[in-house]
């Protein structure tokens, strides 16, 4: 018996789209990089991006459980000496941009810097709000707060 390995030809990307909206960030973001990666699908193949497309809607209403909104911190170093910053996910929700709250928990759980890593997070769409331009795509609805209780916060 020969081990099935899966070809970039063959594989078929699904769209799916999850809204966020009361949404657990952590929970959230393990469930989408298993989707970009592909590791649901049973032609798995580790060096080829067999994942699904993926769209976020409502980024800026996802939740963190306890008091990680205010007491988490994100680091980043900008290469200088003594040049460590750090933000908090409450800083970064009522900001600017609040979809990076999502992309950066995710693309933090899929591998590290490779150029498949990057191929596969490329296929992530995040958007604050609920609308979004892939309606010609037709993706799938997934109700991922209904999946699990403790997938949503009241």
């Amino acid at each position: 018996m020969k081990t099935f390995s899966a070809k970039p030809a063959d594989v078929v990307h699904k769209w799916i789209v999850i809204d966020a909206e009361g949404v657990v960030v952590g929970r959230l973001a393990a469930f989408v990089a298993t989707r970009l990666r592909g590791k649901h699908r049973p032609d798995f193949t580790p060096h080829t991006d067999t994942g699904d497309h993926v769209i976020i809607v409502n980024a800026e209403k996802c939740v963190f459980t306890g008091k990680k909104r205010e007491d988490k911190r994100y680091y980043r170093h900008t290469g200088h000496p003594g040049g460590i910053k750090e933000t908090s996910p409450a800083k970064l929700l009522d900001g600017r941009f609040p979809e990076r709250v999502l992309q950066n928990a995710i693309k933090r759980m899929l591998p590290k810097d490779s150029p498949l890593a990057r191929q596969q997070f490329s296929k992530l769409r995040v958007y604050a709000g609920t609308d979004h331009k892939h309606e010609a795509q037709q993706p799938e609805l997934i109700d991922f707060k209904s999946m699990n209780s403790k997938n949503s916060r009241g």
